[in-house]
């Protein structure tokens, strides 16, 4: 009995017993105390907030009592009270991060939203370790695909969202906190806090640059009433190339040359050679540090950061380094309760010595071609020269590596100041002034050098070259939101603004022989010309209305009217309106009680946007050609006389491309915000397309350095869906689990091309055959390839000789014999001439794909990505067609007999049929997958690093590009010049880098 009563008693005391309770609140991802986090006391309206510094206290707290943490942006926390102190790890809520969208002039819930509008979070861009933002977006954002000209370090990337829309240039508007900028590579990934992407009419606010999509990029920032902070970012790490081209070996090379016919080259076939590849790819070292702060009082929030990336290229090492430093710095101040300050500031030195990366005459270009039974050195010691290979261009690659001396070095300013007044209760006032500013300073120095007979790099004398440009822009923005509600169901919000942009540039140049300075630094001449210096600029207003009634039914309409100095009078002004509506459907009480149903809401936009992208001055007629004359029939220098003439011809009724886009689609989440599911159908037609095209060659130009008009002269257009799929689920408090899958169909089609012969050209195959492999034409894809379609090989010479019995006039075959290709008579008037080739391809995608997995078990974290394109082609036009040029491995397949090959022609010494006309034998599907990114991470909390001073260590081991599988024979199928008419025309591409990193995130 009286252990019964012991019991009850020490029952009754412990339920009882109260705890006076305090702890620090932080954010799981950075570390950072929290402060103003509401903590409750669960079922009861007792609770606290932390201070400045985190902090929170509560009295008199029953043991077993349950803590409620809610803090926006951050997922609710419950913890039992079992001890005096309780510290706790705010993570970030997906639904919270998601909910404001920056749309243009301002941010919306994303429940608000009607247009197509797509986030990336910082968290995504950290798992990827790219050098450059554009590697960031490849696989993750539907409709948006991204193409490399070069996979050397430091080069940039073509960005197309929805399709190319323009025979001009396609890219989109990038803004950096509201800053435009045109060169990414000025930018540490590791600044960004979200990337948003605006694909459809609602770009249209920000008026002509949008035409092509809208890129709102948003950099970290402090915090206000946050103590300061500190972030280390660094990783290293080894590159290789991610492929070689499958060549002949040297046995293999000489069999073919006596097959060609040459009998007299080989008398012993080689064992032995050198395999180019491997003599100019190397590994090599890349390394990034990211340093940054950030930290805030009750009226300011600052941030700052600097970084510094250093990567060696898997071609030439050193030769082809790419070295970026930046500097960024971010201030925001209540100055009073109504007016704020906001300013950032970004200094960039970029440094990047320049190989020949691609094309004709570029390093991997002659490593090739090369015969692979040349020796690296001669007899002497020095490098061997190509003697045998007859073409100019191809020389020996690491001796070209070895005298290469070529250095781009830019210096890059960006700055923003902004004052937000918000006045008489619904009205703010807005001005923001942005100003860039670059400096581009080029030099190289070509020393005396002997590359075998005829080499077009033969130097007898030492040449050097210095040019330096100099950029500047600035924007300057002012507008007025109005924002109210009435009757508690409508909201409303009006802009208007104003909008002018102004970008200059200036090019200074001069070069010597031997050391004798050749030209002035500043060409006066080509200044006058226009050739050294542009100016151009443009004026804009704009409106938007933006209405929700009860948040279930949504309008947004824009008008916008820009001016451009692009246009003559006659059409200086282009008026452009666009309007979106959206429904949430499952605010209607049908839906609202749904257990599958979380969200779902209907989209719908339309709109006109306009695009000047054209060079400047394209409405007035210059005098800008080669005006040389002889005063007396001589041709000496001392009788030339040197004037003008007609150059450009101007064309003054040149008016605004107009984009017409149009958008449908929904967004939905289902089982409690775990699935994710957003669809959109579009169509974009841009009409009154910017070009020079092709006039008849009796009222053309005619003078040398003339050109054509510019004129209105095409329509294209481009249709597609666009699918993702997210699912998010915590299966346990240890782990948590998500996966994403996205994919973008495009059809891309010209429907109206407006010159003499009903097409544009462009793209060229070989090495002076004058031959254009590319086309804009009506009724087919933009830039498709334009060629002879081909049916396997002739086999026997009777059968050429019957094909030529029944000719309509000549020879059927152009000169074809057995063992060459055998081109199709498409128009069937019974011979092969220009006028059978037809569609034999083409580079754009028809769709693209990217998926994503993840997961984190206690401090473990997983991540992965790959990237699919289907359905892109591209032409091989690598190799060098000459005798003792190195063949693709495939040609071991080649024709040596009837009956032996069917697909690969026979061997020839010289020009032939198959290597001086463009065949779909040089086209192939270049469809590929990639696994992109792998990433494992373990990371080290707080509570295992007490009294060291810092909050969290991450470490991880990062593959990038891990392996493509692709049936392109060349170095890289992802790879385009970006140009619409001529893209996916492969002259040696160098290859996007595989990359193996160790990295650390440390926060303290």
């Amino acid at each position: 009995m009286i252990t019964l009563l012991l019991f009850m008693f020490c029952s009754f005391g412990l339920s009882a017993q109260t705890l006076n309770v305090k702890g620090v609140v932080k954010d799981a991802n950075s570390g950072e105390t929290l402060p103003g986090v509401s903590v409750v006391i669960k079922g009861t309206f007792v609770g606290a907030e932390t201070d400045f510094d985190g902090v929170f206290k509560l009295s008199d707290v029953k043991v077993g009592s349950i803590l409620v943490f809610n803090y926006l942006g951050m997922k609710p926390k419950e913890v039992v009270v079992n001890s005096t102190e309780i510290n706790v790890f705010l993570e970030e809520s997906a639904e919270s991060l998601d909910e404001i969208v920056v749309v243009g002039y301002g941010t919306q819930k994303k429940k608000e939203v009607t247009g197509a509008v797509s986030v990336l979070d910082s968290k995504a861009i950290e798992k990827l370790n790219p050098t450059r933002v554009e590697q960031a977006l490849q696989g993750q954002i539907a409709g948006v695909n991204i193409t490399s000209a070069s996979g050397s370090p430091g080069s940039g990337s073509n960005i197309r969202i929805r399709g190319v829309s323009t025979n001009g240039d396609s890219s989109p508007l990038i803004l950096v906190d509201g800053n435009v900028i045109s060169d990414l590579s000025v930018l540490n990934p590791n600044d960004i806090k979200s990337i948003n992407v605006l694909k459809d009419a609602t770009a249209g606010i920000y008026g002509v640059r949008a035409a092509n999509g809208v890129v709102l990029i948003t950099t970290k920032t402090g915090r206000k009433e946050s103590e300061l902070k500190f972030q280390l970012d660094a990783y290293t790490g080894i590159q290789s190339t991610s492929k070689k081209i499958d060549l002949l070996n040297p046995k293999d090379f000489a069999l073919y040359v006596n097959d060609a016919g040459d009998q007299t080259r080989f008398f012993v076939y080689p064992n032995k050679g050198t395999d180019w590849q491997d003599e100019v790819f190397s590994d090599a070292i890349i390394s990034s540090v990211n340093f940054s702060a950030s930290g805030g009082t009750k009226k300011a929030a600052y941030t700052f950061g600097v970084s510094h990336l250093d990567q060696d290229g898997i071609v030439g090492l050193g030769k082809s380094n790419f070295t970026r430093s930046t500097a960024r710095i971010g201030f925001n101040y209540d100055i009073l309760d109504n007016l704020k300050l906001s300013t950032t500031g970004l200094f960039t030195n970029s440094e990047k010595n320049n190989l020949p990366e691609g094309g004709i005459g570029s390093v991997l270009y002659s490593a090739v071609n090369v015969n692979p039974d040349l020796a690296i050195r001669d007899e002497n010691g020095d490098f061997s020269t190509v003697d045998d290979i007859s073409q100019i261009e191809i020389i020996n690659p690491l001796a070209q590596i070895a005298n290469n001396s070529n250095t781009t070095r830019i210096d890059k300013y960006s700055a923003t100041i902004g004052l937000d007044y918000s006045f008489w209760k619904n009205f703010t006032a807005s001005s923001k002034f942005q100003i860039n500013h670059a400096t581009v300073l080029y030099d190289s120095f070509s020393p005396i050098a002997d590359y075998g007979p005829g080499k077009s790099a033969n130097r007898t004398q030492e040449f050097t070259t210095d040019f330096s440009d100099i950029y500047d822009d600035y924007t300057w923005d002012n507008y007025i939101n109005y924002t109210n509600t009435f009757n508690e169901v409508h909201d409303l919000t009006v802009l208007l603004g104003t909008s002018i942009f102004k970008t200059t540039g200036e090019q200074f140049y001069g070069f010597s022989l031997d050391g004798t300075l050749l030209a002035p630094r500043v060409i006066q001449g080509e200044i006058d010309k226009g050739a050294g210096f542009f100016d151009s600029r443009l004026s804009s207003i704009f409106t938007r209305l933006q209405y929700s009634y009860k948040g279930k039914y949504l309008l947004s309409a824009v008008l916008r009217r820009d001016g451009s100095t692009s246009f003559g009078p006659n059409n200086k002004f282009g008026y452009f309106p666009s309007a979106s509506v959206g429904w949430n459907v499952s605010d209607e009480p049908f839906l609202q009680d749904s257990k599958i149903i979380n969200t779902l809401k209907l989209r719908a936009s339309y709109g006109v946007i306009g695009n000047d992208k054209i060079p400047g001055g394209a409405f007035v007629s210059l005098l800008n050609g080669e005006g040389v004359y002889s005063s007396n029939n001589e041709v000496t220098q001392d009788d030339l006389l040197y004037g003008v003439a007609i150059g450009k011809i101007g064309n003054p009724d040149i008016r605004w491309e107009k984009q017409k886009s149009a958008n449908i689609g929904f967004d939905a989440s289902f089982l409690d915000r775990k699935i994710k599911l957003s669809v959109d159908a579009f169509s974009k037609r841009t009409e009154d397309l910017l070009l020079a095209p092709q006039v008849s060659g009796l009222i053309g130009p005619y003078a040398p350095g003339a050109s054509t008009p510019v004129k209105n002269a095409g329509t294209v257009e481009n249709k597609g869906i666009e699918f993702k799929i997210d699912y998010n689920d915590s299966f346990s408090e240890d782990f948590k689990f998500n996966m994403s899958f996205n994919f973008t169909t495009i059809d891309n089609e010209v429907l109206f091309v407006s010159s003499d012969n009903g097409f544009e050209v462009g793209g060229d195959f070989g090495v002076g055959l004058g031959i254009n492999t590319s086309r804009m034409e009506a009724g087919f894809p933009m830039g498709y390839f334009h060629g002879f379609q081909t049916d396997g090989l002739y086999q026997t010479q009777a059968e050429i000789d019957a094909l030529d019995a029944n000719a309509s006039e000549g020879t059927y075959h152009l000169g074809a014999g057995p063992g060459d290709l055998k081109f199709v008579d498409t128009n069937g008037d019974g011979m092969i001439s220009d006028d059978d080739k037809t569609y034999i391809g083409d580079p754009i995608a028809d769709i693209t794909m990217g998926f994503n997995v993840g997961f984190s078990y206690k401090n473990l974290d997983f991540s992965a990505n790959a990237f699919a394109s289907i359905g892109n082609d591209m032409v091989r036009d690598y190799e060098r067609k000459d005798l003792f040029a190195n063949r693709g491995d495939y040609m071991l397949d080649r024709w040596q007999g009837t009956g032996t090959s069917n697909t690969i022609p026979r061997a020839l010494s010289g020009a032939s049929i198959n290597t001086d006309n463009f065949s779909d034998f040089f086209v192939e599907d270049a469809s590929f997958v990639r696994l992109q990114n792998i990433q494992v991470g373990y990371t080290i909390q707080q509570d295992s690093l007490k009294g060291s001073g810092i909050n969290k260590i991450r470490v991880y081991l990062t593959g990038n590009n891990l392996f493509t599988i692709t049936d392109y024979k060349g170095y890289d199928p992802s790879a385009s010049s970006g140009s619409p008419i001529g893209a996916g025309v492969d002259k040696g591409f160098y290859p996007v880098a595989s990359s193996y990193l160790l990295g650390v995130n440390l926060n303290f």
